[in-house]
């Protein structure tokens, strides 16, 4: 499968395709490097080829038989590359006793996996979620998405997760449709990475339509150090046949009581062309803890208000609300499901959000 993806073509613009084929190429290249041992963990880091497009190494830049103008400056891609690669490619991570890594066995700990840590003057919490684990003191149940439409703070340095995605949104007869393929990556100081293929459909022109989303977070400091525990969020989002995009969040989130669990995200999208709409969100999200570490219940709703370049000010609203359910069967598996109901003529019927993870 990788091998077909490495020579997909398209009439998508250079720079998202070259974005397109380095998001699979670090998928497909850290496969063997989740939770596996041996000789196939390792990463050329001396060549990273991406043809047809382009082969990017320590010293040269190799195009293919056309030039291409390559948007994306090459030495920041192989400086991401090289970060993300060493982020993959270690199984046994740190192994010097430093979070993430057991230094008994050299290797990398899963979310589930990590100890919990004892805070003097604190008793134990009840529930093995709440512990708190890795070099951030969080609680364990953030260590996995919580809740599908609101995010809270970073994973874990070291954890690695795939992700599976869909969202429709309904009206009447008609549907569309946005599917996400992810891979989520803790990295140290705070940071996450994650990094995504996009394919939107629409029922009603049946049109499919690709793109890509880049996404950075940074948590301000170590959980509950500051109120709501906030995190910056910066994602880029090239799209096919589209204006581009840019999304900047202020995450929060925290603890009400035991079992109880909070989220609530404040979103702007901008578009960077086309009617340059602007669209700002707010959404929100509580549950309860119904089986440590199993399930979980709750409410999100996510209220929205967008405008163009030719009408600021006149906003369209939205807003939906509706329950939702986090199940884990498996310790590595994670389901997400919300099905929110619109309210208000300016609503969808209803939008639908699935997600499914595994943990590396």
């Amino acid at each position: 499968m990788c091998n077909r993806i490495r020579g997909v073509s398209s009439s998508f613009h250079d720079t998202t395709m070259l974005h397109l084929q380095a998001l699979v190429l670090i998928t497909c290249a850290g496969g063997d490097a989740f939770g596996r041992s041996g000789p196939s963990d390792t990463l050329n880091h001396e060549s990273l080829s991406l043809s047809p497009l382009v082969r990017v190494s320590n010293h040269e830049r190799v195009s293919s038989s056309a030039e291409i103008d390559i948007e994306m400056p090459v030495a920041a891609f192989e400086s991401m590359s090289r970060s993300v690669s060493l982020a993959l490619m270690q199984d046994g991570g740190d192994t010097d006793g430093s979070p993430g890594g057991d230094p008994a066995s050299g290797k990398r700990l899963r979310s589930w996996e990590l100890p919990a840590m004892t805070v003097v003057g604190e008793g134990q919490p009840l529930l093995r979620e709440e512990e708190l684990v890795g070099s951030y003191r969080q609680p364990r149940w953030t260590t996995t998405r919580r809740f599908p439409t609101t995010r809270v703070y970073v994973v874990p340095e070291g954890k690695v997760e795939v992700e599976g995605w869909a969202r429709g949104t309904f009206e009447g007869d008609e549907s569309e449709w946005r599917f996400l393929q992810e891979v989520e990556i803790g990295l140290p100081g705070r940071f996450q990475l994650d990094l995504y293929l996009r394919q939107d459909y629409d029922t009603a022109d049946d049109e499919l339509l690709w793109g890509t989303q880049f996404e950075v977070r940074w948590a301000l400091a170590d959980w509950n150090k500051i109120w709501g525990n906030p995190t910056l969020y910066f994602e880029y989002i090239p799209l096919e046949e589209r204006p581009d995009k840019i999304e900047p969040k202020l995450l929060l989130g925290g603890e009400i009581a035991e079992r109880w669990h909070w989220g609530a995200n404040f979103v702007a999208e901008w578009e960077l062309g086309g009617e340059r709409e602007h669209e700002y969100q707010i959404t929100t999200a509580l549950s309860y803890s119904v089986i440590d570490s199993t399930l979980s219940l709750g409410v999100e709703n996510i209220f929205t208000f967008a405008d163009v370049a030719n009408d600021r000010g006149d906003f369209t609203t939205k807003f939906a609300i509706g329950p939702s359910i986090q199940w884990k069967p498996l310790a590595p598996l994670t389901f997400n499901i919300s099905p929110l109901i619109g309210i208000g003529k300016d609503s969808p019927d209803m939008q639908l959000w699935i997600n499914v993870g595994w943990e590396f």
